[in-house]
């Protein structure tokens, strides 16, 4: 089983089918894959969530987030956040949208290389060209749902990174469109729900998952009404 996988390339195998054929919550994935590198980077002490800057914009976009050390980040891809972070201020909310740029294509990449997922080209009959990403290895996935498991039905206190997951994709709204699926009923919503908003030690952690998350919901429900009203239109 792969080891020292990214928060966000847990998440990536988690939202994407084991056919390949689809992710999870895609309405939504830019907002899901970059809070969980901007969490990941808070669990590191590389970013700072300020919550005293207040007014509308804050409401709106969430609080400013900054920058933490100078120290060389050895992964790429939270190297590559940490720069858009450090490049100019920003709020967690488009901050989030900053984050996202290439990073789909970079995980696929990077979990085929692991080894994890391979690719699948086709057409469709004869002309259209089709891209699939099925599970190749498939025991850290099922070792990540069997945590998820522990903590939403058995009520185990998951470690932080288990738990970051399930605060984020509770919060982008996919979890009951997971296929293969996990349970999803009165009980498990309300503790997923409580561990997104549970006490992650640091304040900057805490706030990161809670901001991110709220964006992300946001985002979900923004969506969501954009769909109703373009198909009631």
């Amino acid at each position: 089983m792969q080891e020292n996988l990214l928060i966000v390339e847990e998440l990536m195998l988690l939202l994407l089918d084991d056919d390949g054929a689809s992710i999870a919550g895609a309405g939504t994935l830019h907002y899901t894959l970059s809070g969980a590198v901007l969490v990941e980077l808070a669990l590191l002490g590389r970013v700072d969530i300020d919550e005293t800057s207040g007014g509308a914009l804050s409401r709106l976009n969430g609080p400013i987030v900054r920058p933490v050390g100078e120290e060389p980040i050895p992964d790429p891809v939270l190297r590559a956040a940490f720069d858009v972070v450090a490049e100019r201020e920003q709020r967690v909310q488009p901050l989030l949208l900053a984050l996202s740029k290439n990073l789909l294509q970079t995980l696929l990449d990077r979990l085929e290389n692991r080894g994890l997922i391979r690719k699948e080209r086709k057409r469709v009959l004869g002309i259209f060209r089709t891209t699939r990403w099925p599970a190749e290895d498939e025991r850290h996935e099922e070792d990540l749902r069997g945590r998820i498991r522990a903590a939403l039905e058995d009520g185990e206190e998951p470690d932080t990174r288990t738990a970051a997951v399930i605060g984020l994709v509770y919060a982008s709204g996919a979890m009951p469109a997971l296929r293969p699926a996990l349970p999803w009923n009165g009980t498990t919503v309300t503790r997923a729900k409580q561990i997104m908003e549970g006490d992650w030690g640091a304040v900057a952690v805490n706030s990161a998952v809670t901001r991110t998350a709220a964006a992300i919901a946001a985002s979900s429900a923004a969506v969501s009404v954009g769909v109703i009203t373009s198909t009631s239109g």
